[in-house]
């Protein structure tokens, strides 16, 4: 097992600056731990009732840096978000050096067990689709996959990764910033707090490479239950017209193309995940 910190230190300031986001939230929230046999998991809660949404965050991502997803999801359902441990966050720093995606959707399975929620929505976004898609546990009534890893290979280009090199090798927020603009699409700028989070987290983390795409046979067998899956028209590494012909393969539905999106979903792109959300979850609240 390998730390995601480089550090104590790292790690105290990353833990640091979830816990601080996560108390300046401009909503009711309520967040708690649950122990697994992966160490403690970090939960995040708002709304009222049961739980019927779980968001799984992408790569490097938690319930502190998703909380414009929390707030904007729990307006209608109740809704839950995971940090998942071996990444950047409140959960346990450790995660396995391979066969991360299975082992993961274990451990999500555990923890639905754990916390006995059932009937949920999965919400995953990018890494946290493919999680999604790797759980397999009869409290899931459903998937929705944002920007979803786990279908192919990410399409990574020049300019991705020189500038990706850049802000690894000395994380600023002005080489955040560059970074960022490759993930929104054209004309739009990553949101300040992403800058401040990736900075952060860049400074203090190892990195994660992008998963790899899952047996084809487990795609076959998650599509026996409701899946949408959507994608930003402007997604460097999900091209939509790459990912389309695999996601109706394997899932047998169409591809959603969220317009002026790119593979960062911001705050002005969640009434579409809200919308999108509907379709699986039932009609939001008013």
């Amino acid at each position: 097992m390998q730390s995601v910190y480089r550090n104590a230190r790292g790690q105290a300031a990353v833990q640091q600056w979830c816990s601080d986001a996560l108390a300046r939230a401009d909503f009711p929230l309520a967040t708690t731990t649950v122990d697994t046999t992966a160490g403690k998991v970090h939960l995040a809660s708002a709304g009222t009732g049961r739980p019927r949404i779980v968001v799984i965050p992408g790569t490097g991502h938690n319930a502190a840096a998703a909380l414009p997803w929390l707030r904007e999801l729990s307006q209608h359902w109740p809704t839950t978000v995971v940090d998942l441990p071996g990444q950047p966050g409140l959960s346990d720093q450790r995660r396995p050096r391979r066969a991360r995606l299975a082992w993961y959707g274990r451990l999500l399975d555990e923890v639905l067990d754990v916390t006995q929620m059932h009937g949920v929505v999965l919400v995953g976004n990018s890494l946290g689709a493919a999680v999604a898609l790797a759980a397999g546990s009869p409290g899931v009534a459903a998937r929705l996959l944002v920007s979803p890893a786990g279908f192919v290979r990410l399409t990574v280009d020049p300019k991705l990764v020189g500038a990706a090199a850049a802000w690894l090798l000395r994380p600023t927020p002005d080489r955040t910033r560059d970074m960022l603009q490759l993930f929104v699409a054209p004309g739009r700028d990553a949101p300040e707090t992403e800058v401040e989070w990736m900075t952060l987290m860049a400074a203090n983390c190892r990195t994660t490479l992008a998963p790899p795409p899952l047996p084809a046979a487990l795609l076959a067998d998650r599509a026996h239950l409701p899946c949408l899956v959507a994608v930003g028209e402007h997604d460097r590494f999900l091209p939509p017209q790459r990912l389309a012909p695999v996601v109706q393969r394997t899932t047998n539905t169409r591809l959603r193309i969220i317009a002026s999106m790119g593979h960062l979903a911001t705050p002005e792109h969640l009434p579409d995940v809200v919308a999108l959300a509907a379709e699986v979850a039932g009609p939001p609240s008013s």
